[in-house]
């Protein structure tokens, strides 16, 4: 009987174990420089973060929660500032930011939204709203 039942989980959990990874999520991070933060949460299936920050100062931040979604946080330069926030299925966002001093926040509440956006220079601001479903938005900006 306790053979059986070793045997039951042990199968149990190996069955547990190979089928997490269909469902993992993924995140990616690479920094250089200093003092640079990334960070964020996670809670569904098949979410995607990368986050690739260089220089000084400089903070990335992903929320997911829902399925499918995808953010992606580039930064080059001295203080700045990414945030995205992504509650649905399906949504991707992008931010790239070159230079310093750059605030970027980008909000995603429903499915199958795209935002993305670049900013250049010093001292940019952005921030995007997305509710509902299916909605694109994108900014470019140069600040001096």
């Amino acid at each position: 009987m306790i053979t059986k039942l070793f045997t039951a989980g042990a199968i149990a959990a190996i069955v547990g174990f190979t089928s997490v990874p269909a469902l993992a999520n993924d995140v990616h991070i690479q920094q250089w420089g200093v003092w640079n933060q990334a960070g964020g949460a996670q809670a569904g299936w098949h979410n995607k973060i990368g986050v690739y920050q260089n220089g000084w100062l400089n903070t990335g931040v992903a929320n997911q929660f829902g399925s499918h979604n995808t953010a992606a946080i580039g930064q080059q330069g001295v203080n700045n500032y990414a945030d995205t926030w992504q509650n649905g299925n399906g949504n991707a966002a992008g931010v790239g930011q070159f230079g310093a001093n750059h605030t970027a926040i980008m909000t995603q509440d429903g499915n199958g939204n795209i935002a993305a956006g670049v900013q250049v220079g010093n001292g940019c601001s952005a921030g995007v709203t997305q509710g509902g479903s299916g909605n694109v938005a994108a900014f470019v900006q140069t600040c001096p």
